[in-house]
């Protein structure tokens, strides 16, 4: 599943480049007028430096979330009966595609990288925080993916899963700590951002990217949110992935 998804972005790398551009926005338009204003009390971190994991994390978010979209692709493509024969388990097949958008993440990673080496970000390039950072990225693009591949075996349309798809991000975006912390939130929204996965991941990158980075929760919990989450996620979609092709 992996080699079929390099295979697909070795032949047509635009879509690659075209998801960069919404992370360059970001930084480069919100993030730098937001550190002009010091509008959002981020401690001792520059605001650049505290949004960079976050804006990383959202990269991938966006690109995972409609990952399921492709499946619903395959199964009228007649690819998806094709895999379905195979001897492979139920399982392998979707977390064959986790890691495929797990790739897709570390691809988007090296140009938030990139870019935050332009603005100056004080980026950690400790190799232990590196494997975390990459860590962070693999869990986090495994769960939105198979999350996605849910939802997508559950409305087997095209039409009804962008819909649902273009819901889901924005309030999975700005209900976690990626572009201001946690405790400015009301607390119904911090309720709400302490059950997403994505304040995990964030969590997790800003503690393992930048210098100085500190995170709300232990590392531990990070990855056990993650990692917790991607193994219930791959369990349900391996049970609703052959309904997808009926």
């Amino acid at each position: 599943m992996v080699g079929v998804e390099a295979t697909k972005l070795r032949r047509d790398p635009t879509e690659i480049l075209s998801r960069a551009i919404q992370p360059a926005l970001w930084m480069l338009v919100f993030g730098q007028v937001m550190s002009h204003a010091r509008a959002i009390n981020t401690g001792r971190l520059p605001y650049l430096d505290f949004m960079a994991p976050g804006i990383l994390a959202q990269s991938v978010l966006f690109t995972s979330i409609f990952y399921g979209l492709s499946a619903i692709w395959e199964k009228d493509l007649g690819i998806l009966h094709k895999y379905l024969v195979s001897p492979a388990p139920r399982s392998a097949l979707v977390a064959g595609k986790a890691l495929s958008a797990g790739m897709r993440g570390i691809i988007q990673s090296v140009f938030v990288y990139c870019l935050s080496l332009i603005l100056s970000v004080h980026l950690d390039w400790n190799p232990i925080h590196l494997v975390g950072g990459l860590v962070a990225i693999l869990l986090g693009a495994a769960f939105f993916s198979t999350f996605s591949l849910i939802i997508a075996c559950i409305v087997k349309s095209r039409e009804r899963f962008m819909g649902i798809g273009q819901v889901m991000t924005m309030p999975l975006f700005f209900a976690s700590n990626a572009i201001y912390p946690i405790k400015m939130m009301p607390p119904w929204l911090q309720a709400i951002s302490h059950m997403n996965p994505l304040t995990y991941q964030v969590d997790l990158l800003r503690s393992t990217m930048i210098v100085g980075g500190v995170n709300n929760f232990p590392i531990g919990l990070d990855l056990a949110v993650l990692l917790g989450s991607t193994v219930v996620a791959i369990v349900i979609a391996a049970r609703l992935y052959p309904g997808l092709a009926q």
